[in-house]
C-alpha cells in the first residue's frame, strides 16, 4: 500500500500529533463551563484525526485507509468550526488560536493530497 514502514512516518500523522498537543493545551484556558461541552468536544475531534489516520493506516486496504482518511478529514472541519465557534464567544484569542488553526490546514491539505492519490 505504501513504501513506508508505519504509520509514524506519515508527516500529516506527525502535524496532526502536534495539533492535537496544542489543543490538549488549550482546552483548560476554557471557562470551567465549556471544559466539559466544547473543550471536550475540541479534545475528541484533535485526538480523531491522528487515530484515523492511523487506523486507516493500519487496515491494510485502500479502500479502509481511504475511508478514515476522509474521517479524519471530517474531524479536522469539525475542529476547525469549534476552535472558529470559541474566537466567536471570546473564549480563546486569535493569538492563541492562529498556530492551532494554522497547523490544521496544513494538517488538511496533506489529508487531501493523501486522498487525492489514493483514489487514484
Amino acid at each position: 500500500m505504501s513504501p513506508l514502514n508505519d504509520f509514524h512516518e506519515l508527516e500529516a500523522w506527525q502535524r496532526a500529533m502536534d495539533l492535537a498537543v496544542l489543543v490538549l493545551g488549550a482546552t483548560p484556558q476554557l471557562p470551567a463551563a465549556e471544559r466539559f461541552g466544547l473543550g471536550a468536544q475540541m479534545r475528541a475531534a484533535a485526538v480523531s484525526i491522528p487515530s484515523n489516520i492511523a487506523e486507516g493506516y493500519g487496515r491494510g486496504t485502500r479502500p479502509d485507509y481511504l475511508r478514515f482518511l476522509h474521517m479524519a478529514r471530517g474531524s479536522a472541519n469539525e475542529l476547525t468550526t469549534l476552535l472558529l465557534l470559541v474566537e466567536r464567544l471570546g473564549y480563546l484569542t486569535p493569538i492563541s488560536l492562529e498556530p492551532m488553526l494554522e497547523l490544521l490546514e496544513r494538517v488538511r491539505a496533506m489529508m487531501h493530497k493523501l486522498i487525492a492519490t489514493l483514489a487514484r
